[in-house]
């Protein structure tokens, strides 16, 4: 009587393996439920630079950029009538200096001829922290999410694959946008394990959407974020997305290193 019980565990235990061993996928970490509540946000303004900020881009070139794939080339985005707008072919950019705990503002902006759906509109990325070619680090993302439906961490706002956004402050395609970012960096023991994770807090569009929020690891596209790698300052970086959408834009960006 004990052979086909033992049988049967090990049946089990064999199914469980092979569950456990299928291979992951994006969609197995996309929220689609609840919906951030629409908010319509106040008039935009331009925000001046406070004294004490370093000014990451004056409107005239990206001298505080350079290429994320080599980081001894320029970057290669366009700089023209005081704008960035995104070369997807000349790939991410991010800053020369490095930083750890820092506010930041940073305004955005679709272009009001946008094609596409979901993640291939409008999308891009502020990387808080960036961790090379292997590892992404820690998105808060970009998107037009003004009426286009796609996972909620994943809207704009989002910590990509981690938080959806509080609010969906979304202004229409062809105006600009507004990111302002408290960021505390990560802090790791002398043996690399994590002694406090990242925090965030963000206001889009002057509406609270990330309180204080802590994050569970880097950015991942497919599985769940962890802590595997411990790192000290780094490099903000701005995303050029593979999708075929109108390239998106920047201007007025600027750091405050708390």
């Amino acid at each position: 009587m004990k052979i086909p019980l033992l049988i049967t565990v090990i049946l089990a235990g064999n199914i469980c393996c092979s569950q456990a061993q299928q291979p992951a996928k994006p969609e197995d970490t996309e929220v689609w439920q609840p919906v951030p509540p629409k908010v319509a946000p106040g008039a935009a303004t331009v925000t001046t630079a406070p004294s004490d900020a370093i000014i990451l881009f004056n409107g005239k070139d990206l001298s505080e950029w350079v290429s994320n794939k080599d980081r001894t080339q320029p970057a290669g985005w366009v700089v023209k009538d005081s704008i960035i707008t995104v070369n997807k072919a000349a790939g991410n950019i991010e800053t020369k200096r490095l930083f750890r705990n820092y506010q930041l503002h940073i305004e955005w902006r679709v272009p009001a001829n946008i094609t596409g759906e979901g993640q291939a509109r409008g999308n891009s990325g502020l990387f808080l922290a960036s961790l090379g070619q292997g590892d992404p680090g820690y998105e808060l993302q970009i998107l037009d999410s003004y009426a286009n439906s796609t996972y909620v961490n994943g809207m704009a706002g989002s910590i990509y694959k981690q938080h959806p956004p509080l609010a969906n402050p979304s202004r229409k395609p062809g105006e600009w946008q507004t990111y302002d970012v408290i960021w505390t960096a990560p802090v790791f023991k002398q043996d690399a394990t994590l002694q406090s994770p990242a925090n965030i807090t963000v206001f889009f569009n002057g509406i609270l959407v990330q309180n204080h929020q802590t994050l569970e690891g880097p950015t991942q596209y497919i599985g769940k974020p962890a802590y595997t790698q411990a790192h000290g300052a780094a490099p903000i970086k701005l995303q050029a997305h593979g999708d075929k959408s109108e390239p998106i834009s920047f201007r007025n960006i600027w750091v405050r290193e708390l």
